[in-house]
């Protein structure tokens, strides 16, 4: 049996905020100012390829060889722009928004956020008002956002938690995540390479995004994936790109050499079986609604402990979904988890005699009780 978990106390970051959690539990392992309002700068890209994200996966009316018109707004010689990273698109010309994503993602083009912007909404400021319907849904309860690239706004902040949430919530789309780990990108004849330099130093980062600005500092949110664990970090404010990098490596060594994160349940598995009274069956499956990842200090595996609270008595009708019980995971004496046991089923009433006799032992039972 392993012996007690013995971990340092966590490093010391020169950042404003910073945040380090598990992608798949959502484990907070390490936290400074994670909440306190701050300027994203190209951060604020990360909501704009998310909203981008989610139209091609659910609105059938947007699609990746969709052609956008660029305006003189999205023109890349825009003097609102001028001294920042484009994407390099000419006004009137037509663009896919594929290529546009790429423009977003890779080059971190303001251009070619704004033309997303546009060919979405309709117009920039009808397109934050996007973005922000999708941080409240998120759960982004201290963001606000009033343009798609980041350039500064005293009304335009985010917090370290929330930009984890949205990373995690990008990483839900798999295809665009992909786009994040390209080291470069060519368009108009002109290459412009991704300024996630981790990206060329730890085999393990796979994402996401700088932002810099005078307001904002140095900012970085970074996903790496080590074995079965990913790791989600996110610094701002610091006073250098190699700080910004320099600091993301401390949380990541920290991370993945102290923790580890398991799979316990996968959703819709079959954790019990359960008695139906006056049922068309006589036996319920139980499990859980979704993945349960546990992290935990390196080395306790062997001391997890899970137990399965069922509610003593299941009548018919039952609907699936509906919670019978609660699955409680505990390490060491302490409680980690509390999950909702749920019906992966539903169960329709028995017959008349089946009803009639379940009604008749549950009395006799309840006297036994009392």
């Amino acid at each position: 049996m392993a012996g007690p978990a013995i971990i340092p106390a966590p490093p010391q970051i020169a950042a404003s905020g910073y945040l380090l959690i598990d992608a798949n539990s959502g484990k907070v392992i390490v936290e400074n100012n994670a909440d306190e309002r701050l300027p994203p700068a190209s951060l604020t890209k990360l909501m704009t390829s998310y909203v981008l994200s989610y139209d091609l996966k659910n609105n059938p009316n947007v699609n990746n060889d969709d052609q956008v018109l660029i305006s003189q707004r999205a023109w890349a010689q825009n003097p609102v722009f001028a001294g920042s990273s484009l994407m390099w698109i000419e006004v009137g010309k037509q663009v896919s928004l594929s290529e546009l994503h790429k423009g977003i993602v890779i080059s971190s083009g303001n251009d070619a956020s704004v033309a997303v912007a546009e060919h979405l909404a309709g117009s920039e400021a009808a397109f934050a008002d996007v973005m922000n319907q999708h941080a409240q849904i998120l759960g982004m309860e201290n963001t606000h956002f009033v343009n798609a690239h980041g350039l500064p706004d005293p009304e335009h902040y985010t917090t370290a938690r929330d930009l984890a949430t949205l990373a995690q919530a990008i990483l839900k789309f798999p295809e665009s995540y992909a786009l994040y780990s390209q080291h470069d990108y060519t368009y108009n004849n002109i290459r412009t390479t991704n300024r996630n330099r981790l990206l060329f130093k730890d085999p393990s980062v796979d994402g996401l995004k700088t932002g810099h600005t005078s307001e904002a500092g140095y900012c970085l949110v970074t996903s790496a994936k080590r074995n079965d664990m990913r790791l989600i970090t996110v610094v701002m404010g610091a006073s250098s790109e190699s700080a910004r990098e320099r600091e993301t490596q401390k949380l990541l060594s920290y991370g993945f050499r102290y923790f580890e994160t398991h799979k316990l349940y996968d959703a819709g598995a079959v954790l019990a079986d359960s008695k139906v009274w006056a049922g068309n069956s006589d036996s319920l499956s139980l499990g859980v609604s979704r993945d349960i990842h546990l992290t935990i200090p390196s080395g306790q595996q062997d001391k997890i402990k899970a137990v399965l609270n069922i509610d003593e008595t299941i009548k018919a009708p039952v609907t699936k979904g509906k919670v019978y019980g609660e699955l409680v995971v505990s390490l060491a004496g302490e409680t980690l988890l509390q999950e909702p046991l749920v019906a992966l089923a539903s169960v329709d009433e028995g017959g008349l005699f089946k009803r009639l006799w379940a009604g008749i032992v549950l009395f006799f039972k309840q006297l036994l009780i009392f």
